[in-house]
C-alpha cells in the first residue's frame, strides 16, 4: 500500500511521545550548520560543537519471583516501526530533516535515540565529526549520547535507534539502497524526508 503524504508532523505510537506542529507555521529558517549546541562542555584538546547532555532515563524496576511462583517471559515482539513521510524536495530533505530532530527532541526524545541519515550530500555535522578521523567518528556512533548523523554508504554499519530520520537530498541509487536499511535500523519509528513518489516506489510495496 502507498504512502500517504503527510502535514510534516511526528506521529508515534502510544508508548512514545507525540509532536505535533502547530498548523500554519513557515518554512523553517536555514541554520549555520555546524553551530554550537549548548549545555554540554566541549571536547576536551580540539574546538568543535558542544553537544548536549543525554536525556535522565527512568530505571525500569527489576521483575523479582517469589519462591514457589514463575516469572513469564515474554517473547521479544518482532513490531514494525512506524512510518512517517514528509514531503520535501531535494534542496528542503535536509532541512526537513532538521525539523524533525528538533520536534523530536522538544517532545521528549534523548539524543542518543536519534538517526540521521542522508542519501546525497553528507550532513554538515557528519562530515565535522569525520574531520577527527573515522575512530573518533565511530566512538561518538559507539557512546550513543548524541543523535548521529551519517551517509547511506556507511548506513549498514550503524546499530539499530528508536527513531531514524532520512534525508532524500539525492542519490537516486542510494535511496534504494538507504530507505530499506534505515527502516531495519529503527525500532519504533522512521521518517522519510523527500519526494514522496520516490519514496512510495522503494517502501510503498513493503508497507
Amino acid at each position: 500500500m502507498p504512502l500517504i503524504p503527510e502535514e510534516p508532523q511526528i506521529h508515534e505510537s502510544a508508548q512514545g511521545p507525540r509532536a505535533t506542529p502547530a498548523n500554519g507555521r513557515t518554512a523553517p529558517t536555514p541554520r549555520p550548520v555546524p553551530g554550537p549546541r549548548p549545555a554540554a562542555p566541549p571536547r576536551p584538546g580540539r574546538p568543535g560543537p558542544v553537544r548536549p547532555m543525554p536525556a535522565q532515563r527512568t530505571p525500569r524496576e527489576p521483575v523479582v519471583a517469589t519462591p514457589g511462583s514463575s516469572v513469564p517471559v515474554a517473547a521479544p515482539a518482532a513490531a514494525t516501526p512506524q512510518i512517517q513521510l514528509i514531503p520535501a524536495s531535494v534542496e528542503g530533505a535536509l532541512d526537513a530533516a532538521e525539523e524533525a530532530v528538533d520536534l523530536l527532541l522538544e517532545s521528549g526524545r534523548a539524543p542518543g535515540e536519534v538517526l540521521v541519515i542522508t542519501t546525497g550530500q553528507p550532513h554538515p555535522w557528519a562530515a565535522h565529526e569525520l574531520s577527527f578521523g573515522e575512530t573518533a567518528y565511530w566512538a561518538q556512533h559507539d557512546a550513543g549520547d548524541d543523535v548521529f548523523y551519517a551517509d547511506a554508504s556507511v548506513v549498514g554499519r550503524a546499530t539499530s535507534r528508536p527513531v531514524v530520520v532520512v534525508a532524500v537530498n539525492g542519490g537516486s541509487d542510494a535511496v534504494a539502497t538507504a530507505l530499506p536499511l534505515a527502516l531495519g535500523r529503527a525500532g519504533t519509528l522512521l521518517i522519510v524526508c523527500g519526494d514522496p513518489q520516490q519514496i512510495n516506489s522503494v517502501l510503498g510495496a513493503g508497507v
